[in-house]
Formats: structure tokens, C-alpha cells, sequence
């Protein structure tokens, strides 16, 4: 007899390679208020609830290059209430802002490792 039921798989975490794991973790801890869970030589992690960021520190680490896609290895959607106020925090934190602004209802930063990721209305997740 054959088991045909589709196992049930969730996202653990998400890693984000990058050339500084601390220095990630500490800029989007600080970006998105989640603590720092682990720590160590090379890799580090944010928590809040049940959901998980890694950053692991990669030899040859090359930088995406926004907003040619051939080099984006990931980018992350954020939602905020107030998408100006934290475009600015986050460019506070280390964030830039490139000239390239794709959308009307977002804005794209990149992150210290130069990984392109977005900020948007909360209201637009519904």
C-alpha cells in the first residue's frame, strides 16, 4: 500500500548570505525590532515568535548589484504603517536608498550587504 498523502513542509528560516553575519544581524535587528537568538563564528539569527531570519557569512561573498537581477540573490517584502518614517530608519541604520525606484507603492533600499529589499504599506497586505 501506498502512502499518498502530501507531507506537510513549512519555511523554517530563511539565511541570507552576505560577507558580515553580525553586522546583518544587527542592522535588521534593529530594523525590525526582533532579537538576536544566536550568535557565533560566521552565522547569526533574528527571532520573533515563530519566525527566523539567518545570516551566514559566505568566503567570496559577492554584492548583488541593483538593480541588474543577474546578481540578486533575494530580496524581502516589509510592511509598515509608516513607509517614510521607515525608509529613514532604516537608512539610519546603514540602509541606502538607490537612484532606481521600480514602483509607486514601494520603495527599494538595499541592505549593508547590498541585498535589494522593500519597503511597502502595511494596508496593502490587507
Amino acid at each position: 500500500m501506498t502512502d499518498t498523502t502530501t507531507p506537510t513542509i513549512s519555511i523554517g528560516m530563511v539565511t541570507i548570505d552576505c560577507d558580515d553575519a553580525a553586522a546583518m544581524a544587527t542592522f535588521y535587528s534593529a530594523a525590525l525590532g526582533w532579537d538576536i537568538t544566536a550568535q557565533g563564528d560566521g552565522y547569526a539569527m533574528l527571532q520573533h515568535g515563530d519566525q527566523r531570519i539567518g545570516f551566514g557569512a559566505t568566503p567570496d561573498y559577492q554584492r548583488p548589484s541593483w538593480p541588474d537581477d543577474g546578481h540578486k540573490q533575494f530580496h524581502l517584502d516589509l510592511a509598515a504603517e509608516d513607509v517614510e518614517a521607515a525608509v529613514a530608519r532604516c537608512v539610519e541604520l546603514g540602509a541606502t536608498k538607490p537612484e532606481q525606484q521600480p514602483g509607486e507603492t514601494w520603495t527599494v533600499l538595499l541592505d549593508p550587504a547590498g541585498h535589494p529589499f522593500c519597503i511597502t504599506n502595511l494596508a496593502n497586505w490587507g
